[in-house]
């Protein structure tokens, strides 16, 4: 499979569009394309990086997790890829409704949303942070909004230990026990 065969399935004008509905879409496995997406957050394609973003936006939107598998996919091709961390980096965050209130947080791809009930806090084994941005796709909260969260952070004593959260909108951001 080809990238321009699938690039040429896509809207590529760059106009914001609302995201395809991949979860509804079963079609058949049409093999591996040598894509992959760093645990940077960067794409690559046969070694080498994107250079234009709207193109990996609109790969991104018909990005599909199952299983531990990536796939890209549109009505007629599912196409594995190859995904060394996660597909997303947590890039930029904000208040919004002043300090405390909700918290409005955004991908290096532009995904924004509120953190919470729908887009929720994992901490991994290793005490990565991650956030679900969309279906079971994740961001990685990146070493710089960790830095920024832990040093605005509340500490609370827990029979595991010191906790440091952040209070955001009714909802707790626990960034890990220490």
């Amino acid at each position: 499979m080809s990238l321009e065969k699938i690039t040429s399935q896509l809207n590529l004008s760059g106009k914001e569009k609302k995201l395809p509905p991949v979860e509804l879409w079963d079609p058949p496995y049409c093999g591996e394309i040598n894509l992959r997406i760093k645990k940077d957050g960067s794409w690559y394609h046969n070694d080498t990086v994107f250079k234009r973003q709207n193109l990996v936006k609109l790969f991104a939107s018909v990005l599909k997790k199952e299983g531990q598998d990536y796939f890209l996919v549109t009505p007629v091709e599912k196409i594995k890829i190859t995904v060394e961390d996660v597909p997303f980096i947590l890039s930029q965050w904000s208040w919004r409704q002043g300090e405390y209130g909700e918290m409005q947080v955004a991908t290096s791809l532009g995904d924004e949303f509120i953190l919470g009930e729908n887009h929720p806090l994992h901490i991994s084994d290793n005490g990565c942070l991650y956030i679900t941005v969309r279906r079971n796709l994740l961001a990685k909260v990146h070493r710089n909004v960790f830095y920024q969260w832990a040093d605005i952070a509340k500490a609370r004593q827990t029979p595991q230990g010191t906790e440091l959260f952040l209070p955001c909108g009714g909802y707790e951001l626990v960034l890990g026990h220490f």
